[in-house]
């Protein structure tokens, strides 16, 4: 997300375990895949963990998280799977925490967060 919004060419795609996805680098040599979802349930869960996420996890910097993302474009209907995975690292009260907001476990947040990432490397 360094720089991904202004900068990012175009790599290659792929077609992932449920459809296809877009794999980008970028100039400062960041790696990324914008992944399609397949379902609106999904979608909901990870819009809610992204959101919970930027409320417990503190911005780099002191600067608002959305404001970064959108600071070359409006961010629209992506949700960003770096902030969402950073759920990885939470100590686990804080996992707790965020999961009970979710309506689910820890266990099922991360499962879900890996099934995620698994559609990616088949």
């Amino acid at each position: 997300p360094d720089d991904a919004a202004g900068a990012g060419a175009a790599a290659g795609g792929g077609a992932a375990a449920s459809g296809e996805f877009l794999m980008y680098s970028t100039i400062g040599g960041a790696i990324g895949a914008l992944v399609p979802f397949v379902s609106r349930v999904d979608i909901d869960f990870f819009q809610h963990l992204e959101m919970h996420m930027r409320q417990v996890q503190p911005p780099l910097c002191g600067r608002d998280h959305m404001s970064y993302r959108s600071y070359y474009f409006p961010v629209k209907a992506v949700i960003d799977g770096d902030m969402c995975e950073q759920y990885l690292t939470l100590d686990a009260d804080k996992q707790a925490a965020v999961a009970e907001e979710l309506a689910c476990t820890p266990g099922e947040v991360v499962k879900r967060i890996e099934d995620m990432r698994a559609r990616l490397v088949v």
